[in-house]
């Protein structure tokens, strides 16, 4: 039986969780060593969609510095991260730019926005 090993990212605590395939659990997974449920749901959808939230630094003109450091509004499938990160580190930008501008509108059609992390005023 295969086991993965991981860390669930829910909390704080970090459970060290143990996901071996059950056909007679939820989902055909036995989820052990979470301390609640939120572990359970965590383990299962990583081991059938895993995703991540993204964070990185687009190309920044007129401002103070030369990136500007923003996050994606929701998760990325793991699949696309790699693709999404080449997206975000070619686009460019004018500052100013407010905290939590979409800088990236649905990137890959993920239905996912990449957004501004922080406030920036333009050198003019």
């Amino acid at each position: 039986m295969d086991k993965h090993r991981l860390t669930c990212k829910v909390c704080p605590v970090g459970c060290k969780l143990i996901i071996s395939k059950d056909s007679n659990e939820p989902y055909g997974y036995k989820i052990e060593g979470n301390n609640c449920n939120r572990g359970v749901e965590f383990g299962i959808k990583e081991i059938i969609e895993p995703s991540r939230i993204l964070t990185g630094r687009v190309i920044l003109n007129n401002g103070p510095m030369s990136r500007l450091p923003v996050k994606t509004s929701d998760v990325i499938p793991e699949n696309l991260v790699d693709k999404c990160m080449e997206i975000i580190r070619e686009t460019e930008v004018t500052a100013p730019i407010n905290k939590g501008d979409i800088i990236i509108k649905n990137i890959l059609n993920t239905g996912v926005d990449v957004i501004a992390a922080r406030k920036i005023n333009s050198l003019k």
